[in-house]
C-alpha cells in the first residue's frame, strides 16, 4: 500500500461568530474532504510537544514521526536545505523574513506579499552591504529568507513576526536565552554577542531598506514597503533519520510544496523534493499542478508529503473571505482530483488528511491546539463521523493521537 498525506497548513480556526457561531470548516462545503472522514477515520491530533511553540516547523516534523527533542534546530537550517546552502559545522543559520513596519508596530510578516523576484533584489541589496566573511544574507522565496551568522549562538530568544501582528516591535527584538548570557559553545560567541549582532542588523536593514528604490516607489503609490529584517527561528545543522530508516513501507518518498522549511524538513527526512510550476505558497497557487504532480509521484513513490500552504497565509492575514476560499479549492482541486483518481488504482493508497495547527482568523496566529485529521484506504472500516471538521473529528474513533502515534497508525496500512 502507498501512502500520501494532504496537509492543508493553519486550516483548522475557532467557532466565528460572523459565520453563526461555526467555524470554517463546519460552514463552508467541502465534499471531498467529508467523503474522506465519511468513508474512512478519524480523530484529533496533538502536534505540538508541551515545550515548543506551535510552529509549522514543529508540527509538521511531528506529524512525519520525528521526536522534536531530539531532532529541533529551528526554522533557517530546514530553510537552508530548502535552499540548496549546505550548513556547516560552525553556522547559525535564521530565518530571515522582509517584513513592513510602521508607527512602531509590525503591520504584516511578510512585506506586502513580496514575490521572489522582489526579495531577491532586496536580499542582495542587504548581502553587497551588511554581508562579510561572518553573516551572509541568501535568497529564500517570497518574503522568505536565509540570514547566516558564522559561529552565532542558537541559545537567542527570537519573536516569530507572524505572532505579533500589530505589536510594538522595538520589545520583540532578539534577546540571549535565559542562562546562556555569556555562556559560549565551543568556537561559537555568547548568546548575548549574538543577540546585539542581530539587532543591530535589524536596525541597519531598516535604513538601507527605506532608502532603496523599491520600497521609495511603494510608498509613494500607498503600498506597504518592505523595510525591515526579521530574523527568527535559529539553529546548528539537525541530525534526522531518513524516513526510510524509520519506516519500512517507505523506501521511497517525495515532498511537495511551495514552502521552504517543508521542503526542509523533506530534505533532512531523505524525501525527494518536487518543485511544482505556479507554486506559491498564497491562494493563488497552482492546486491542480501540485494535485498532478502528487499523483505522478505516487506512481513510483512509496509516501508524498503534500503540503498547502494559502489557509495559514490567509488566516494570519485576518482574512475569512479568502480563508473560506482557501478551503474550497483544497478540497476542490487537491483531495478530490487525488482521492477520484487513487481510488480505482490496482495498488492501494492510503490518504491522510489534516493541518499542522489551526491558524484562526480572529487572532491573525497560531495556536497550540489539537487538529481534526482523517485516514482512508478502500479496505478501511469507518468510524461514524460524516463530516470533516473540528468537533465532529473529536468524535473519531482514533481519539486523541499525540505526536508520533499519528504515523504509527497511518503506518500500520
Amino acid at each position: 500500500m502507498k501512502h500520501i498525506i494532504i496537509l492543508g497548513d493553519g486550516m483548522a480556526d475557532h467557532h466565528v461568530g460572523r459565520l453563526g457561531g461555526k467555524t470554517l470548516l463546519q460552514h463552508v462545503e467541502t465534499p471531498y474532504m467529508d467523503t474522506l472522514a465519511r468513508e474512512g477515520r478519524t480523530g484529533k491530533l496533538v502536534t505540538i510537544p508541551d515545550n515548543f511553540h506551535p510552529g509549522s516547523e514543529v508540527a509538521n516534523t511531528a506529524i512525519l514521526g520525528y521526536d522534536l527533542n531530539k531532532v529541533y534546530e529551528g526554522r533557517g537550517p530546514l530553510e537552508a536545505a530548502s535552499i540548496g546552502y549546505e550548513m556547516q559545522e560552525e553556522d547559525l543559520a535564521l530565518r530571515c523574513n522582509i517584513i513592513t513596519l510602521a508607527d512602531g508596530k509590525i503591520i504584516n510578516h511578510h512585506g506586502g506579499h513580496l514575490k521572489t523576484e522582489e526579495g531577491d533584489i532586496l536580499i542582495h541589496y542587504l548581502d553587497n552591504r551588511l554581508g562579510n566573511e561572518k553573516i551572509r544574507f541568501i535568497t529564500g522565496i517570497q518574503y522568505r529568507h536565509l540570514l547566516i551568522v558564522k559561529g552565532g549562538s542558537k541559545h537567542i530568544e527570537c519573536a516569530p513576526p507572524h505572532d505579533h501582528p500589530e505589536e510594538q516591535w522595538k520589545g520583540l527584538l532578539v534577546r540571549p536565552e535565559k542562562g546562556w548570557e555569556d555562556r559560549c559553545e565551543e568556537g561559537r560567541m555568547s548568546a548575548s554577542e549574538t543577540a546585539e549582532l542581530l539587532n543591530a542588523l535589524i536596525f541597519k536593514s531598516q535604513e538601507l531598506l527605506t532608502l532603496h528604490p523599491f520600497n521609495i516607489e511603494r510608498k509613494a503609490i500607498g503600498k506597504d514597503t518592505a523595510n525591515s529584517i526579521w530574523p527568527w527561528g535559529g539553529g546548528y545543522r539537525p541530525r534526522m533519520e531518513p524516513m526510510a530508516d524509520k519506516y519500512a513501507k517507505v523506501k521511497t518518498g517525495s515532498v511537495i510544496s511551495a514552502v521552504d522549511l517543508i521542503r526542509g524538513i523533506g530534505h533532512y527526512a531523505g524525501l525527494k523534493i518536487i518543485k511544482v510550476d505556479g507554486a506559491t505558497g498564497l491562494a493563488n497557487t497552482n492546486y491542480e499542478g501540485k494535485a498532478e504532480a502528487a499523483i505522478e509521484a505516487l506512481k513510483s513513490d512509496d509516501f508524498v508529503f503534500l503540503h498547502i500552504e494559502a489557509s495559514d497565509e490567509a488566516g494570519h492575514d485576518g482574512d475569512l473571505e479568502l480563508k473560506m476560499q482557501t478551503i474550497r479549492n483544497l478540497d476542490s482541486k487537491i483531495v478530490g482530483p487525488i482521492y477520484n483518481k487513487v481510488k480505482t488504482w490496482d495498488e492501494p493508497v492510503c490518504i491522510a488528511l489534516l493541518p499542522d495547527h489551526p491558524t484562526p482568523v480572529e487572532i491573525r496566529t497560531h495556536v497550540k491546539e489539537p487538529v481534526p485529521f482523517a485516514i482512508w484506504h478502500p479496505n478501511i472500516e469507518p468510524d461514524s463521523v460524516c463530516t470533516f471538521d473540528e468537533e465532529s473529528c473529536e468524535k473519531g474513533s482514533y481519539g486523541t493521537l499525540y505526536m508520533e502515534q499519528f504515523m504509527n497508525e497511518f503506518m500500520k496500512y
